[in-house]
């Protein structure tokens, strides 16, 4: 089952993120962006590239955005499409991720996502967990 569920916005996307702690959250959202965005369809190069991500952020919500913006970029500097999600540290608004990507030619591109937005952001806790809401640019 998804982690996450695609909502109505006027230009762009939005999407809602589901976790039951944060790291979940911030994997859940990493890699519904490339899932929404690409589907594989060939298997050309079988090459996978593993990157070690590190982000740092003054509070959780620019934590939030700068990681899916640092993935965006990742993505399109390195041509892939990441697949898989490890979080191996989360604290004090700081992340340490190992992650996995395909090459993009693997891939069908549906649309480009540029950037994760602050407009419409929320992060909030509940008794099952974590959920945010964020608009992406497309």
């Amino acid at each position: 089952m998804k982690n996450y569920e695609i909502f109505e916005h006027t230009a762009d996307i939005g999407l809602r993120v589901k976790g039951k702690d944060l790291k979940e959250l911030f994997k859940s959202a990493g890699l519904a962006i490339f899932e929404i965005s690409s589907r594989k369809q060939f298997t050309k190069n079988k090459n996978h590239i593993n990157l070690i991500v590190r982000q740092n952020a003054d509070n959780l919500d620019e934590l939030f955005i700068n990681w899916l913006n640092e993935l965006l970029s990742l993505s399109s500097a390195k041509g892939v499409i990441f697949h898989g999600i490890k979080i191996n540290k989360f604290e004090n608004n700081s992340l340490e991720a190992q992650v996995v990507g395909s090459d993009m030619n693997n891939y069908k591109v549906n649309m480009e996502i540029k950037a994760a937005t602050y407009h419409g952001l929320k992060i909030i806790q509940d008794e099952n967990g974590y959920i945010a809401e964020v608009v992406l640019d497309v």
